[in-house]
């Protein structure tokens, strides 16, 4: 089945971002919130590792996108400040709960609140990554258990085989 599909959010910045936008970069997306208690962060801080090893190891450029899941709490500030902590290249999308929903139906990921009481709450998610191409083709998904030197040279590699057989 097909992963991904048009969208519409919005950057730290209020800008509009569709997926056209994206074209022309091979991009790494990861769903999650700035609440997280405990793999969210973990997830972040390795895409920050992730984007910092591709470029001096291997000298690759990739876009890491971070599309919250709780957009109710994510307003584009908060995960402006969030991301800052990781690394301020990691670009922050947000939009309506019907938006993210979408997005989220498109690449598959599973997410829900749970425990709500009032604005104190959790939200389960699924945990992937996904690897896009420049034509915003889905190449690969990651789960949690990757770490940043074994997802860096998996992406190496996806790009090695796709720059192999653009040129044959």
């Amino acid at each position: 089945p097909a992963i991904g599909g048009p969208f519409k959010l919005y950057d730290t910045e209020n800008n509009v971002v569709t997926e056209s936008k994206l074209r022309g970069n091979w991009t790494l997306m990861y769903f999650g919130y700035t609440s997280s208690p405990d793999v969210g962060p973990k997830e972040v801080e390795k895409i920050a590792d992730v984007v910092k090893l591709l470029e001096s190891k291997y000298d690759i450029k990739i876009k890491p996108l971070f599309i919250t899941l709780d957009p109710q709490r994510d307003s584009p500030a908060q995960l402006k400040a969030y991301l800052s902590e990781f690394d301020p290249r990691i670009t922050g999308l947000t939009g309506s709960v019907d938006a993210i929903r979408q997005m989220a139906q498109e690449y598959r990921i599973f997410f829900k609140k749970v425990g709500e009481v009032g604005q104190d709450y959790i939200v389960e998610s699924s945990h992937n990554m996904y690897l896009l191409d420049p034509c915003l083709e889905t190449v690969r998904c990651f789960g949690a258990e990757y770490k940043a030197s074994d997802l860096a040279e998996a992406i190496t590699t996806e790009i090695q085989k796709a720059s192999n057989s653009a040129a044959k």
